[in-house]
């Protein structure tokens, strides 16, 4: 049965998606006898962690039973005190973890500290699906660095606008809602910045659905962004308006009086190695690329996807000067082409979503 309280486990982990920033999604069920008597998730940064929440639901019941939890439980103070100690003084006799947490003041130290006190440990139930659930968290923390999940949208012909320019709209209103919940799964949106000199958005992730707004983060060499942008019109979400260093004072105070906060990047913003370590300091945990064929190859150039969704409508729009999805020099030959694997594939309206991880 342990798998079957392990998948429980991992539903109430995936609930929570898009407002556990910056901490990992952590879900936890408590048994007795057979049955549930207290379940929990990791709602936010700063409150209680799943374990906390299943053990005061499961009460006295906790004495001798079994906790199922999708992530090694901590054994540091931070700024709630170490799980793995609450579960030893709470009772509980086995523990059944998912996966173990790469996080180095955590990383088997709570495993260590349970079997030390006598508990019954079991590791790797449900490793792989909490591993994936958990896959941008384990990614920066281990990098320093976001994972970067590259969105693009365009025809058949992987066309992403007329030769005249018309883009609005390749994907219909379906595909669009996705890419705003795909956007709240990420805690920065990034674009460059001829996207908005051109269409001025607000980059925000307009679903009904709570959690922490990302931040929203633009490559501006030379400090060309409006004041009067709209992103910088509301409170949603920091702007970073990232630029080459050192920055042109006059032009960094006006953007700075409009609410955004200009980051210098000592090589530049056409070295995405080193906007990455910058946005990594910002903890900026996982990244969402949504900016035009420039920004996008960068990216790819870079090596530095991870993921990538690929937005598909069902027509062809053709012409040589037809915008395609990536600019850049490309590669040179087929074998140094960057190769992703399917993951999963989804239909919105008339609109196809693949999405792709980058092989090893």
């Amino acid at each position: 049965m342990d798998h079957t309280w392990m998948h429980t486990a991992l539903e109430l982990a995936r609930s929570t998606e898009g407002q556990t920033y910056p901490n990992p999604m952590v879900g936890a069920v408590v048994v007795k006898n057979g049955r549930i008597v207290g379940m929990g998730a990791h709602l936010r940064s700063g409150e209680a962690h799943a374990e906390v929440h299943a053990l005061a639901m499961a009460g006295d019941e906790a004495e001798g039973a079994s906790i199922y939890v999708t992530l090694e439980p901590c054994s540091h103070y931070g700024r709630t005190p170490p799980c793995a100690k609450q579960i030893i003084e709470a009772g509980i006799a086995k523990v059944v973890v998912a996966a173990s947490d790469p996080n180095p003041l955590v990383a088997g130290k709570g495993i260590q500290m349970m079997e030390e006190a006598g508990l019954e440990v079991v590791t790797g139930v449900g490793e792989e699906e909490a591993a994936y659930l958990n896959r941008k968290f384990f990614h920066f923390i281990k990098t320093g660095r976001p994972y970067v999940t590259a969105k693009t949208a365009s025809s058949l012909d992987g066309k992403t606008a007329t030769a005249t320019g018309e883009s609005q709209w390749i994907t219909g209103k379906p595909a669009r809602e996705d890419v705003h919940r795909e956007r709240r799964r990420c805690d920065g949106i990034l674009v460059g910045i001829g996207t908005v000199l051109s269409d001025d958005p607000s980059l925000t992730a307009r679903v009904p659905e709570t959690g922490v707004t990302p931040a929203r983060i633009v490559l501006d060499s030379e400090l060309q962004m409006p004041e009067n942008s709209r992103m910088l019109k509301d409170d949603a979400a920091p702007v970073y308006v990232l630029t080459n260093g050192p920055a042109d004072a006059q032009r960094q105070r006006r953007l700075e009086e409009a609410g955004a906060e200009v980051v210098p990047v000592a090589s530049g913003v056409k070295n995405i190695s080193a906007v990455l370590d910058v946005l990594g300091e910002k903890k900026i945990v996982s990244l969402f690329v949504e900016g035009g064929a420039g920004v996008l190859g960068s990216f790819l150039e870079a090596e530095v996807i991870q993921e990538y969704l690929m937005y598909v409508a069902p027509i062809v729009i053709g012409g040589e000067n037809a915008p395609g999805v990536y600019q850049g020099s490309g590669v040179s030959a087929l074998q140094k082409a960057r190769a992703f694997s399917l993951m999963k594939e989804e239909t919105f309206g008339q609109d196809r979503k693949y999405i792709l991880q980058a092989g090893e």
